[in-house]
């Protein structure tokens, strides 16, 4: 079975987080929890342009 990166109907904004938890078949509050940490401790919170980014990559589910 062939499987690919896409946005999930489980959204909280855009897909994008559990799209990649579903990818990965991990729970999504965990990698939800996983990119705010990342985000707030980076400098810059460059973790919003990633999401942004991601979400205009990250095709939807069909």
């Amino acid at each position: 079975m062939n499987k690919t990166l896409t946005r999930s109907d489980n959204k909280m904004i855009g897909g994008v987080c559990a799209g990649i938890a579903e990818y990965f078949n991990l729970d999504p509050t965990l990698i939800r929890v996983a990119y705010v940490t990342l985000s707030i401790f980076s400098a810059g919170f460059p973790g919003l342009l990633l999401y942004i980014l991601l979400l205009i990559i990250i095709p939807s589910k069909q």
